[in-house]
């Protein structure tokens, strides 16, 4: 996947007019283990870091703060995703992922979870509640459009730039970044 706007990996994020919402990039086309999602002006806004312990796959997700920039270390957590690895194949080829959020690591609580069934992947809170939902676009005419063509339904209350930063994480981990 080739970045619109400088010559790295990465994709750009719509709204439902055709507008320019987020950019995701990774500055380094050998590795994909920062990411960066900046808004339309190039402001980062989140970093996603690839975390290895062991066996497991951790993403982490941090907020940067107005002043700070890309090479900024310092940023306060703000959610982890694991991958789980010991998973074993099901007939629904459906899997699921817990969201660990908090501001550092002895504050962490459990909100959300990234359920896949089939195509579409459904975020729902810690009680089931659906907050967002992202699926392969279709056409008018029904016909479904490329793999990296989505739409994605969130809700209002919901920060959407924290839903998007959990739909990179879940390409992240499935290799489709």
């Amino acid at each position: 996947m080739k970045s619109l706007v400088f010559n790295t990996n990465g994709c750009t994020v719509f709204d439902s007019k055709g507008n320019i919402i987020y950019r995701v990039d990774n500055y380094n086309s050998k590795s994909c283990r920062e990411v960066y999602l900046m808004d339309l002006h190039g402001h980062v806004l989140l970093t996603l870091r690839r975390q290895r312990f062991g066996l497991f796959k951790t993403w982490e997700g941090y907020r940067s703060s107005p002043s700070e920039g890309a090479e900024s270390k310092t940023n306060l957590g703000y959610f982890r995703v694991k991958n789980n690895m010991f998973k074993l194949p099901s007939k629904d080829s459906s899997s699921s992922y817990r969201v660990i959020t908090g501001s550092c690591r002895n504050d962490e609580e459990y909100c959300y979870k990234m359920v896949t069934r089939g195509t579409s992947l459904g975020i729902e809170e810690s009680c089931g509640r659906l907050v967002a939902e992202v699926k392969r676009k279709q056409s008018r005419n029904g016909f479904v459009l490329g793999d990296d063509v989505l739409t994605m339904m969130v809700e209002s209350q919901v920060d959407h730039s924290f839903i998007i930063g959990l739909v990179l994480t879940h390409s992240l981990i499935n290799c489709k970044l």
